[in-house]
């Protein structure tokens, strides 16, 4: 285990450094014992209060997918790294190219926008070592196609409890998505480099490894549906020994160490983990969106475009372009079917959502549609005749809003009103496919 070696633990004279050193589980001590005897006599069992946030907040589930922006029938996938040479991020580990160029360029070629939501947590000393600058310059295309990262101190328990899968490697944050039994691919786990008898050694010989020359999707997708709950049973009873513990484990012995006796009025309790923020997916980079007419609805499949990639396969009637009024590739906004602007309805700088579709509509002659996201679940569009139309769609069974991107629903309209089979009138309703998941969206005239 990491840490638990003479020169992290010894004096240079070969007594403890520490007082206390506290483990979370039996198996540590009996590794502790064999490596740095001389340390053993400080160990104290004390469980793992970070494991015992996460378990606490396995009930708020559903709340923190909402907050990050999972929508119904989305999958969230978390690629998680450690900072090592031969880590998911470091990819010595292989031995063609960099593993992290290529899975980055194919998350989003082959995990279609709205039937998959992707963020990276990443240990905070990829961060320091090689510079925020530098890290958002190597994430910068799959940011822009709609990767997410979450704070590497606070925000990454919250992800792991919303996951449907974590693609990751040997970190602490793989062990504990497979503790809480997170569906887990493992992309890099250098075995050389644990003990084998340790508990993670065991988690990469359980875990199925991604294969480089495979198709991405089919493999998370595998990972999800053949997932079993009882998998990691054995290497979720030795995240901790005293599970749900920690604090009251904790708390005695600090106020042993300081020969003082324990309050007894109030229980050692944990912060519980906080409801992040609403963060959607921020789709930046160009837009390629694939329709099909299909009995009454019209399915949309949405793939950023990074760099010059080919077009991917679908079962398609038509495709269009949509750009963001954000993107970095301000030319291709002049080819867009089209524009997207997302910002509050009343946005003092954008005017109303009316004014800002026909100025865009002007600005960009060949652009069909103009849409003006204006919330979580509605957007504005406006046509090149003139028409100016609110998308609302239908919200939740149980009332809350649906968290398709609106603009998904805005090229099911594009796709309606360039089939030439279908009549020029705007219908009042239409129902949007996105995956599996159907969306009823009501189309009416704005203001």
């Amino acid at each position: 285990m990491f840490g638990l070696s003479p020169d992290w633990l010894l004096r240079p004279d070969g007594r403890p450094l520490a007082a206390a050193t506290v483990l979370s589980h039996p198996e540590q001590l009996d590794r502790l014992r064999e490596s740095v005897p001389a340390a053993a006599e400080t160990a104290a069992l004390a469980g793992d209060p970070c494991y015992d946030r996460i378990l606490a907040a396995l009930p708020q589930r559903e709340r923190f997918r909402r907050a990050l922006g999972v929508a119904r029938g989305q999958k969230l996938v978390v690629v998680s790294s450690t900072w090592a040479p031969r880590s998911l991020f470091g990819g010595d580990a292989w031995d063609e190219d960099d593993l992290l160029p290529w899975l980055l360029s194919r998350l989003p070629a082959e995990l279609p926008a709205d039937e998959y939501r992707t963020t990276a947590v990443l240990h905070p000393n990829i961060w320091h070592g090689h510079g925020p600058g530098q890290v958002r310059a190597w994430l910068d295309g799959a940011q822009r196609a709609g990767l997410d990262t979450v704070d590497p101190l606070e925000g990454w328990r919250q992800a792991l409890i919303a996951a449907d899968c974590v693609l990751g490697d040997h970190s602490s944050v793989t062990y504990y998505a497979a503790s809480i039994g997170v569906p887990v691919l493992l992309g890099a786990f250098p075995q050389q480099d644990l003990a084998p008898d340790s508990p993670v050694a065991a988690l990469g010989r359980t875990a199925p490894q991604l294969v480089r020359r495979g198709s991405l999707r089919a493999q998370i997708d595998r990972a999800i549906s053949t997932h079993d709950p009882a998998r990691y049973k054995d290497l979720a009873e030795q995240t901790s020994s005293s599970p749900g513990e920690s604090a009251a484990l904790l708390r005695r012995l600090f106020y042993s160490l300081l020969g003082i006796p324990e309050p007894e009025t109030h229980p050692a309790l944990l912060n519980p983990l906080p409801l992040p923020p609403y963060t959607p997916a921020q789709l930046t980079a160009p837009v390629r969106v694939f329709t099909r007419r299909r009995d009454n609805a019209i399915e949309v499949t949405r793939h950023p475009v990074t760099g010059d990639a080919p077009d991917p396969r679908t079962d398609s009637d038509a495709a269009h372009t949509v750009v963001d009024e954000e993107t970095r590739e301000t030319g291709r906004l002049t080819l867009a079917d089209i524009v997207v602007r997302r910002a509050p309805e009343n946005d003092p700088r954008l005017g109303p959502p009316a004014s800002w579709t026909a100025e865009t509509l002007a600005r960009y002659p060949y652009c069909g549609l103009a849409v003006y996201v204006d919330g979580p679940d509605r957007c504005v569009v406006g046509t090149r005749d003139g028409r100016v139309v609110r998308l609302t769609a239908a919200p939740e069974p149980d009332g809350r809003a649906d968290l398709c991107d609106p603009a998904a629903y805005a090229s099911a309209l594009y796709a309606w009103l360039t089939d030439e089979e279908q009549p020029a009138e705007i219908p009042g309703e239409l129902t949007v496919r996105t995956g599996a998941e159907a969306h009823r969206v009501s189309v009416t005239s704005y203001p």
